[in-house]
């Protein structure tokens, strides 16, 4: 059983900077692939980004190429997704995830634990 909890989130302006943090409990977190999904009002969950379990490969969807960077810290059970360039459109709930499964996952059946999410919203 893994705990995910979420933190770094806020309100920031277009054009700024936020890093959200994953500090995941329980499991042997180096196993899990770790992703970052996100939700904004009235859409469905979309894919932002995974990483391996050592951190070796990295994947993101489209609209977030090369303007965020996921990252993770094995030895602190810590996963990191910087965003820069923040956008209106990027205001959305954050969530971090891990799977057991391989692959750098997008689809978010594939992963078995779920945070509670953090709220991230970029203002105009």
């Amino acid at each position: 059983q893994v705990t995910l909890v979420e933190s770094g989130g806020g309100l920031v302006q277009a054009g700024g900077s936020l890093r959200l943090s994953c500090a995941a409990f329980g499991g042997t977190f180096s196993r899990y692939n770790i992703g970052w999904f996100r939700q904004a009002p009235g859409k469905d969950r979309e894919f932002v980004a995974a990483i391996s379990g050592l951190g070796g490969s990295t994947s993101y969807g489209d609209s977030e190429k090369g303007r965020f960077t996921i990252s993770r810290l094995n030895t602190k059970n810590m996963a990191y997704l910087q965003m820069r360039s923040l956008e209106p459109e990027d205001t959305a709930v954050y969530y971090c995830a891990a799977s057991s499964s391989d692959g750098l996952l997008s689809q978010e059946g594939e992963y078995d634990y779920w945070g509670q999410g953090t709220q991230v919203t970029v203002s105009s």
